[in-house]
């Protein structure tokens, strides 16, 4: 029987890479900028929307690190941020030396809670510190409240810098994550529905501010004969190799989102009929999420002997990866000590809630495998 590894989620060849990465090294353009990266954000922009504009930097958490300096953000503004989210979420906040202001998720997409939202805003107004950005999640692929976050946010004008690193493909009311905030922000992490190897991308409005931030993005290089700098810059633009990947992946970008759509359908069939788990889907029909991991809670039983650990490692003696929720941020060492606002919802997400593998490439003999494992478990 293959016991190979089955790992929670991995790229897929497209097979068309190779052809563009070629091109790169027949053009001897083998350094960030160039043909590849202007081509692959053209793409972006075209299946995202024509009214956006996209600048391809060498990770997500880049991104979001230059949405902060182009909102101007500085040592210790107030940044609010989702707490249920991956780190790269939060770190360019202290990056920037401002200070993070955590609020907890709601039930019903897992992401940033509109009341506790208002909550934390009115209160650090009160405080004389009037929150300079939000940095709202759509986690896991599924939409955050965007109709509700977002009129909270234009009633006190701040703006949000929106976080899709893991929503690709996913959209609210037809209209495709990523282009609702003052920035989005995209991934291209190897574990990510396409990849660039490493990668991402800064969403913005205007060719303007997309000029500004490939400055920022390459050193902040004055317009001089010389090397001269007048701003601090960064190192953070794409690749032409990486982003020759990047425009074989798109390709099957539609393909890799029906394939997450099976999985998500093959994990319901799964957990019909298992009364000890809720496996975590959208029910409201505004909302499509491209489903980049599955994610399921599982109530304790009598004697605590199923949990969301007892069948983690149930499944790692199979030599299958699964993966607990993100750690709330407010939970995490580095960012204990700063406010936070909510119920616990995050907290009780974490303490029950497990991923489960979702790669484009997961084959039906690992299917079985994992399907195995988990009716051998809740038998």
């Amino acid at each position: 029987m293959d016991s190979s590894r089955i790992f929670l989620a991995v790229a897929q060849p497209s097979g068309f890479e190779q052809e563009y990465i070629q091109k790169a090294i027949d053009a001897n353009w083998i350094t960030s900028g160039g043909p590849n990266v202007d081509s692959f954000e053209i793409r972006l922009q075209k299946y995202l929307s024509e009214e956006t504009f996209a600048t391809a930097l060498n990770s997500g958490t880049s991104a979001i690190h230059l949405a902060l300096i182009l909102l101007g953000v500085k040592k210790d503004d107030e940044v609010i941020c989702q707490t249920m989210t991956f780190s790269a979420s939060a770190n360019p906040i202290l990056y920037q030396g401002a200070i993070p202001i955590f609020v907890d998720s709601e039930l019903e997409t897992w992401n940033i809670c509109p009341e506790n939202l208002e909550i934390a805003i009115r209160d650090r107004i009160k405080k004389g510190r009037k929150p300079k950005a939000i940095i709202a999640v759509h986690l896991y692929g599924t939409p955050y409240k965007v109709d509700q976050i977002h009129a909270i946010a234009a009633k006190y004008e701040i703006p949000i810098i929106e976080d899709s690193a893991e929503a690709l493909g996913s959209y609210y009311k037809g209209r495709k994550c990523g282009t609702f905030g003052t920035f989005g922000i995209l991934s291209f992490n190897g574990n990510k529905i396409i990849t660039t190897s490493s990668g991402g991308a800064l969403i913005s409005k205007s060719k303007e501010i997309k000029e500004k931030a490939i400055f920022y993005a390459t050193q902040s290089k004055d317009e001089a004969v010389h090397y001269q700098h007048s701003e601090i810059g960064y190192n953070y633009r794409m690749s032409n190799i990486c982003a020759g990947v990047g425009i074989g992946q798109m390709k099957i970008l539609e393909e890799n989102i029906q394939r997450k759509l099976e999985n998500h359908h093959f994990y319901k069939d799964l957990f019909k009929a298992i009364d000890f788990v809720e496996l975590f889907e959208v029910k409201e029909e505004n909302y499509f999420s491209n489903y980049w991991l599955n994610t399921i809670l599982i109530k304790q039983d009598r004697d605590n002997m199923k949990n969301r650990e007892t069948l983690r490692l149930a499944l790692e003696a199979e030599n299958i990866e699964s993966r607990p929720l993100w750690k709330p941020m407010h939970l995490q060492p580095i960012f204990e000590k700063y406010p936070y606002y909510g119920n616990k919802v995050a907290e009780e997400l974490f303490e029950k809630g497990l991923c489960l593998p979702s790669g484009v490439n997961l084959t039906n003999k690992e299917k079985n495998r994992i399907k195995g494992v988990i009716n051998t478990f809740f038998k």
